[in-house]
């Protein structure tokens, strides 16, 4: 039986599945969707769902499918999501990203993505499931960088179906553990808090260090634009002085 404790509801998977009812499973893969789809998506609680949508499969019936559909079901959420997100990139992206050097929703987010990409090939759009805010924004960078579509789809397909399905059917497994399946239930918020934390607090430093170092670039070009009008104006030729009339004689 799971016992779900509420310091913040509004994120607790428990209290989201819960009160959907019989639109639990719709509503769960609306939120995977949004995760990886959308770029606000970072907010939604999206491992910690999976793993309690995957656990409350094995405890209850709140879902009323198998764990299978359940998990199918997510995975094509999750590949929808990251489809949305490539094309939001492909299509909006230059005009969303463009000019705007700080935020979220900025170029220096993209050019972390990207390099995130370089890093690991193809396989980051994989990689990238597993890391918060790296698998909302690297859909969109993918796009935005015109990566190859064929290409991206088939990792985007294998990175939905190993993180939304195999994060799905690992809470579905810990249901067989009875001391791990209480600890999670009982322990979810301090999950959650922890998620937060370490989802908004890489966030918040990334976000503070591209202001600073916007406002440092912008102060650097303004003096660099300003140099060349003073050594204009300093070797600038004194305009020659009128020579003295001679008196007549």
């Amino acid at each position: 039986m799971i016992h779900h404790a509420g310091l913040i509801p509004w994120l607790d998977p428990n209290t989201i599945i819960h009160s959907a009812g019989t639109w639990a499973l719709l509503v769960v893969c609306g939120i995977v969707f949004a995760e990886t789809g959308l770029l606000i998506g970072f907010l939604f609680p999206g491992d910690t769902l999976l793993i309690i949508s995957g656990l409350l499969t094995h405890t209850s019936t709140v879902f009323g499918v198998d764990i299978w559909w359940v998990a199918l079901a997510i995975a094509f959420a999750a590949f929808l999501g990251g489809e949305v997100g490539y094309l939001i990139g492909h299509k909006a992206g230059p005009r969303v990203f463009e000019r705007k050097e700080t935020g979220l929703f900025s170029m220096e987010n993209v050019r972390r993505t990207n390099h995130f990409f370089e890093r690991f090939g193809a396989l980051a759009v994989i990689i990238a499931r597993f890391v918060p805010i790296v698998r909302t924004f690297a859909p969109v960078a993918a796009g935005v960088g015109h990566m190859n579509y064929r290409k991206y789809s088939l990792y985007n397909a294998l990175g939905a179906l190993l993180w939304g399905a195999g994060m799905t059917y690992f809470g579905f497994l810990i249901g067989y553990i009875p001391p791990v399946a209480t600890f999670v239930s009982s322990y979810i918020d301090v999950i959650l808090i922890g998620a937060v934390v370490v989802t908004l607090v890489p966030t918040l430093y990334h976000y503070i260090q591209s202001t600073r170092k916007a406002k440092r670039t912008a102060a650097a070009a303004a003096a660099a634009a300003q140099a060349p009008a003073v050594q204009d104006e300093a070797a600038a030729p004194v305009a020659d002085e009128p020579a003295p009339s001679r008196p007549e004689a």
